[in-house]
């Protein structure tokens, strides 16, 4: 198998891990606040920790500070304007909330309500939305594992493949948590339980894998990318983590279990950096 061939199965791997996250919901639907705000302050703590170990530091070991801040602003940039310009849709543990300025009106032209449902209300289907629904949903996806696919290629393409197994485990570990975020709020919504293994196994098997090909393409062609490269991924995995995983695990009274699992979450990134990239 190719360099590139490898580097999309193991971004596959990882990105299908989501599926794992979504296995509880197979035997109950009842899933508490501190449970899932806790999922999501693990899931920051890995990708802070993926960050900043398997990213920042290489990109340091291997670039000046000035290439790595370069990529660390212009990846949180991005990601930031990404999040402004394309329509998706967050499904959060009670009721859902769209961004992006193409999503902001509805066909009608009015603006949708942000406001939450509560557990009394009843599921919104049958208006004909649903092909819309599932592209903005699709669209949250996408941006929030590219920048994930991104650091496995990157990390691969840097040609140390301790370090690109090192993110890639990383990843792997986070995307567990972060399915079980992504399939609470639907199975509530009214998806079947096997539908949500389906769709949230997709949600990371299949953005992940490209933006991993992507990443790993770009820094084998072009010679020294790799600082500029990690530090992109790593400001894009930040942004991710401060734009929506940190503000969905707090506002419902569980603030301090979603911060320990945040640094649990660190923990681990650390030890398996320690572990595997030596």
């Amino acid at each position: 198998m190719s360099p590139l061939g490898e580097v999309v199965l193991v971004a596959t791997i990882a990105g299908c891990t989501t599926g794992i996250g979504a296995l509880p919901l197979l035997l109950t639907d009842r899933i508490s606040h501190r449970v899932y705000d806790g999922s999501l302050g693990l899931a920051a703590g890995i990708m802070v920790g993926a960050a900043v170990f398997a990213l920042i530091l290489p990109g340091l070991e291997l670039g000046s500070p000035l290439e790595v801040v370069a990529g660390i602003l212009a990846g949180g940039g991005f990601l930031l304007a990404v999040n402004a310009i394309v329509p998706h849709l967050h499904l959060l543990f009670r009721g859902e909330q769209v961004e992006g300025t193409s999503a902001m009106r509805d066909p009608a032209g009015e603006l949708p309500s942000n406001e939450a449902q509560s557990d009394d209300d009843p599921v919104r289907d049958g208006d004909g939305d649903d092909l819309r629904r599932a592209a903005l949903v699709g669209g949250a996806v996408t941006i929030h594992n590219v920048p994930e696919g991104l650091a496995v290629g990157i990390a691969f393409a840097s040609g140390e493949t301790a370090l690109g197994v090192a993110i890639a485990t990383a990843i792997a570990v986070q995307n567990v948590p972060d399915g079980f975020a992504m399939a609470v709020p639907a199975v509530r919504a009214g998806v079947s339980a096997p539908r949500t293994l389906l769709y949230t196994t997709i949600s990371g098997g299949v953005p992940e894998p490209i933006a991993a090909a992507i990443g790993f393409s770009l820094v084998a062609v072009v010679s020294g990318l790799f600082p500029v490269a990690a530090g992109f991924a790593a400001g894009a995995m930040i942004a991710v983590v401060f734009r929506e995983l940190i503000p969905s695990s707090h506002g419902h009274g569980y603030a301090d279990t979603a911060t320990a699992a945040f640094v649990i979450g660190f923990s681990v990134m650390l030890v398996v950096d320690t572990v595997l990239a030596v």
